[in-house]
């Protein structure tokens, strides 16, 4: 349930009349959208929507050609601590396959940047390694190589590689892509724990079924904002207006209780 109280907090993400294009092609328009503290939010958009495109304005990786967005209230181009903001994308595990890493390797590379040049991993952050695998349900792992492990483990070392460094936010673009059916039912039960922390999810995704029952909010863009509400409100739509949104018929399929989106 979406807490009513968010309305009185200053929104970790805002986004006002935000618009940008690529050369002739525009890509987002008008955009507003605000993101808050302890938030579960999920953007969801057909291909070529500027789902993307958001998320690296969001990241600071493109710069605002219009409007403005804010994170913890500052300009992103002024904002200065990136360090409390956590990302994993959709590539994070397209790493060389031959390459011999161990998963508690991978998770310490977290840490680098609270590192001094040539400072050594200590007691300390291996300890802080296997609490964090723990959480990831991943214990006992730490001596497994990388390239052993399935899709869907490989994703959550990635994401136990980002909260190493005690993120406030985890932003996830299409984290679930590559991963076997039968592991996101795990993969989301891990981002609804992390969220009763107050950990605040940014999550991208194309797949509308699973969001909108995790996701606290759900926003649905296509160019421009066509939705933003909680999961309840956006589940009422029906197979009509997502199709307008869209731009071709969607079908929801319910099976096992459970919504999946089919174009």
């Amino acid at each position: 349930m979406v807490n009513d109280n968010k309305k009185y907090q200053k929104p970790i993400f805002e986004m006002n009349d935000v618009s940008y294009q690529y050369e002739n092609k525009k890509a987002l328009e008008h955009i507003n959208l605000k993101i808050f503290q302890g938030e579960f939010m999920a953007i969801v958009g057909p291909n070529g929507s500027g789902k993307s495109t958001l998320l690296k304005l969001i990241l600071g990786l493109l710069e605002v050609q219009h409007g403005e967005i804010l994170i913890d209230g500052k300009k992103v181009n002024h904002f200065k601590h990136w360090e409390k903001i956590g990302y994993v994308s959709q590539k994070s595990n397209a790493f060389n396959h031959g390459f011999p890493a161990t998963v508690e390797e991978v998770v310490l590379s977290g840490l680098t940047k609270s590192k001094k040049i040539y400072q050594r991993f200590n007691k300390k952050d291996k300890q802080l390694v296997k609490d964090i695998l723990k959480e990831v349900n991943l214990e006992g792992f730490e001596d497994r190589n990388i390239n052993e492990l399935s899709g869907g483990q490989q994703q959550r070392v990635f994401i136990a590689r980002t909260l190493v460094a005690d993120p406030k936010v985890l932003v996830l673009d299409e984290p679930t892509v590559g991963i076997d059916a039968s592991q996101i039912a795990h993969f989301y039960d891990i981002l609804n724990r992390l969220k009763r922390s107050q950990l605040t999810i940014l999550l991208v995704s194309h797949d509308i079924g699973i969001v909108a029952e995790q996701a606290d909010k759900v926003a649905c863009i296509n160019k421009h904002l066509h939705f933003h509400g909680t999961n309840d409100e956006f589940k009422q739509l029906n197979e009509v207006d997502l199709s307008k949104i869209y731009g071709h018929p969607v079908k929801f399929v319910d099976h096992d209780h459970e919504r999946e989106c089919c174009k």
